[in-house]
């Protein structure tokens, strides 16, 4: 049986450097509140508000290290609030998405594009996708169970050395399937 563990992930932001010092002052660092699953990757004890054109979040965690774009991971369910209709991607994958306001303790950044709603996913070490014979960017179908137990079709595998196997879904397919922080889900092909 090929099980893995499973995280939800909530709305959330991965912010350039510059944007970080736009929003937090010059030279500002990120500062580590706890460590994710991926190693190197952390939640930041920092948030900042987001603003769309018909509503806002405040207090949305960003993610460090900093990273080469800025970008919201956003549940369909937030892009309503919003008012954005961002496409469903893979982290990274930014072009032509909609944009965003953020605003820090100490400036505003205006984001011409940048928000999705992430792509299902697992993290593969690379051993553990040799072991189970799955390619990087293999779309995998994958069972949780439980009262509510769904098959999720098109998990993207994302493989790499640097990766510790984890599974991310958003909020809202966590809350349609019962699962949680912590539960296991079977790949079953």
């Amino acid at each position: 049986m090929k099980t893995v563990p499973v995280g939800v992930s909530g709305r959330h932001i991965h912010l350039t450097q510059q944007d970080i010092e736009t929003l937090f002052g010059a030279g500002y660092q990120l500062t580590e509140f706890k460590p994710l699953s991926q190693p190197g990757q952390f939640a930041a004890n920092e948030t900042v508000e987001v603003i769309g054109p018909k509503g806002s979040f405040k207090k949305v965690r960003i993610l460090g290290p900093a990273r080469p774009a800025s970008q919201l991971e956003v549940s369909r369910t937030d892009a309503f609030t919003l008012g954005v209709n961002p496409p469903v991607r893979e982290s990274g994958n930014i072009e032509g998405t909609p944009g965003i306001q953020i605003k820090g303790p100490a400036g505003e950044v205006e984001l011409q594009q940048g928000v999705i709603v992430a792509a299902r996913h697992i993290h593969f070490h690379t051993s553990d996708a040799e072991k189970w014979g799955i390619q990087d960017k293999a779309k995998l179908r994958v069972r949780v169970g439980g009262d509510r137990g769904v098959i999720f079709e098109n998990v993207i595998a994302r493989v790499h050395d640097n990766f510790a196997l984890d599974m991310h879904i958003d909020t809202d397919e966590a809350n349609a399937a019962g699962v949680k922080n912590g539960d296991t889900a079977e790949i079953v092909d």
